[in-house]
């Protein structure tokens, strides 16, 4: 009876034990040959076990000593690697195309219907004495470049993989395991790199759309592949994606910067960047097949942030005609992220140079971009720099100066969730604290009048009324805000209210982003689509290639999509059904404007 005694806790505890390294090897992501490693010394650790059942306690303990000790170097390997990404699987070569300054080769997809010229370059590296100036004219290049890899996304801070994947079940709502290894793209200083694709036929004249990645300007790539451009390429449209520089090369402010900069310019690299590719795109439009007096600029989160700040800058000003604008917006009066005044800027790179001990800017550029990357200091918003933007984007619309002339733009229903909830995991939020939790993010007066609004759904469902407060805060009034000021310049605006649930991201942040650009196929998480999922892809992929078209999203089949009108607040519902329906948040949004405006 003790033998069988031992054998269950030996089972039990055993088991136990791989079955959590097997889960953490999985959330580690890779790679995949140490799964074959681990369950090989699992069935090692069994067997040594059988051998030695009738030894001493020493020798049947040998058994957890190998899997335990084994497993120290399996754990330490257990992390994703870095390699060059690929548009296609299998390259197959495209004919020579001759760009301003030189010739590339790219490749078609898979099914030939598409050309992709991948990692062509739209700026002189930033790196060495060009690390913080504006982005320089791409050079000249004599041989025929081969544009069929992704060129490195831009240097940033990767989380662990581990936690990633956490996330990732926090958001599905449960574990898939999915043992395959999933690498991490590689990184450089050398970023400045874009990635066209259109379609395989010889039309000229094709509109374009240049989209910038998101990522809270610290983070991102432009080939991730819920952004990848074939099935736009397929509809007729040139998309193509672009990287810029990130974080603290991106968006670090110096009096020091500003004095040596010819343009009298900090703080704003990585908007400059965008700036820079879109002036490339109109340079090169003629001999990659588009019409440069039809672009649009798209972009989600930081992404759409970026956008209404090239809307709101004169050097970007006749280069681009129409904006997507997803999750986030500067035309606010203060605009909650992604912004800040210059003055917290040049204080951030006070303490960035003395983090680093240096004295000079030079010094700062002699510092490995590995390590400069891992700075304390957050550096993840723009600025007024007088050059890029003279003036905030607000003043810039109030002022009716800013550059597009149509907008389709929206947001999710869950925008802030992801955000809001890490915080929370171990505090229960109810009626009868959410409003001290509400007041540390705006002020006891704005939460009191808020949850007047929400009192009975406080009851229900307290965290879900701070999550949409939050939301309406930090992302839907500031598109609220941008759409008045647009509608007030004159100009089309089309509004959306992302509510399609699904397996996996749904209405959380970026959720859309996958069905806006056709790319469900793709996902690594093609379980959590289904066919009502492919269905709204399809008509969303139709509203947006029909604004870059025409400036209108409507088309034969659509239900119609009216625009935004100040005077019954109706938006686009883009969930289970299509349909136009007023605005849910309309009277949260007076509260929260007295709350910026300080009244």
């Amino acid at each position: 009876m003790k033998k069988i005694i031992n054998w269950i806790i030996f089972g039990i505890i055993y088991g136990l034990i791989s079955l959590l390294l097997l889960f953490y090897l999985d959330l580690a992501n890779g790679p995949e040959a140490l799964l074959y490693i681990e369950i090989v010394v699992i069935v090692c650790g069994i067997v040594l076990r059988i051998l030695f059942r009738e030894r001493k306690f020493g020798f049947r303990f040998l058994a957890f000593a190998l899997l335990i000790g084994l497993n120290i170097p399996i754990l330490l390997l257990a992390h994703p690697h870095y390699e060059t990404f690929y548009p296609v699987k299998n390259i197959k070569e495209t004919e020579v195309m001759e760009l301003k300054n030189g010739k590339v080769i790219g490749t078609y997809n898979e099914d030939e219907t598409v050309r992709i010229y991948a990692g062509v370059p739209y700026a002189k590296p930033p790196i060495g004495e060009l690390r913080f100036k504006e982005p320089m004219d791409v050079e000249d290049w004599v041989d025929v470049m081969k544009c069929v890899k992704f060129a490195p996304r831009a240097m940033q801070v990767d989380r662990p993989a581990f936690f990633n994947s956490l996330v990732d079940m926090y958001a599905m709502g449960g574990w898939h395991p999915n043992y395959k290894m999933q690498p991490l793209q590689e990184m450089s200083e050398d970023c400045l790199y874009l990635n066209i694709f259109r379609p395989n036929n010889n039309e000229t004249n094709l509109p374009i759309v240049m989209y910038i990645h998101g990522g809270s300007l610290s983070s991102g790539s432009s080939a991730s592949y819920d952004i990848n451009g074939e099935r736009y390429a397929k509809e007729g449209v040139i998309m193509i994606t672009i990287g810029y520089r990130l974080n603290v090369f991106g968006y670090l402010a110096l009096q020091d910067l500003k004095d040596e900069s010819p343009n009298h310019t900090t703080g704003n690299y990585g908007l400059l960047d965008q700036i820079k590719a879109l002036q490339w795109i109109n340079d090169n439009a003629v001999y990659f097949g588009g019409d440069r007096n039809n672009i649009t600029i798209a972009g989600e989160s930081a992404g759409s942030s970026s956008v209404s700040a090239i809307c709101s800058s004169p050097l970007a000003k006749g280069l681009f005609q129409k904006a997507i604008g997803e999750s986030s917006s500067l035309v606010i009066s203060e605009a909650p992220h992604t912004f800040r005044t210059l003055e917290q800027a040049y204080e951030t790179g006070k303490n960035i140079l003395n983090e680093f001990n240096c004295k000079t800017i030079d010094d700062l550029r002699d510092i490995d971009s590995s390590e400069l990357v891992k700075t304390k200091f957050s550096n993840t918003d723009m600025t007024v720099d007088g050059y890029a933007l003279p003036k905030t984007p607000y003043q810039t619309y109030l002022d009716k100066e800013n550059n597009e002339v149509a907008l389709l733009n929206g947001y999710n229903i869950k925008e802030a969730d992801a955000f809001i909830i890490p915080s929370f995991l171990f505090t229960k939020i109810t009626s009868k604290n959410i409003k001290d939790i509400l007041s540390n993010y705006l002020n006891e007066e704005t939460a009191t009048k808020l949850l007047e609004l929400y009192k009975d759904e406080i009851e229900v469902d307290a965290k879900k009324v701070l999550c949409e407060i939050i939301s309406v805060y930090w992302f839907i009034y500031p598109h609220h805000s941008w759409t008045n000021m647009a509608i007030n310049n004159n100009e089309k605006v089309y509004r959306y209210h992302f509510t399609k649930e699904n397996g996996y991201y749904g209405t959380y942040h970026s959720g859309e982003i996958i069905y806006a650009y056709g790319n469900i196929s793709n996902s690594i998480f093609k379980f959590a689509y289904n066919e009502t999922d492919k269905k709204l892809e399809d008509i969303m992929v139709k509203y947006f290639t029909n604004f870059i078209k025409t400036g209108n999203p409507n088309g034969d089949g659509l239900p119609k999509w009216d625009e935004y009108n100040i005077e019954n607040n109706y938006v686009m519902e883009l969930g289970e059904e299509v349909k136009m329906i007023p605005d849910r948040y309309y009277n949260v949004y007076s509260i929260i404007k007295d709350f910026i405006e300080g009244k």
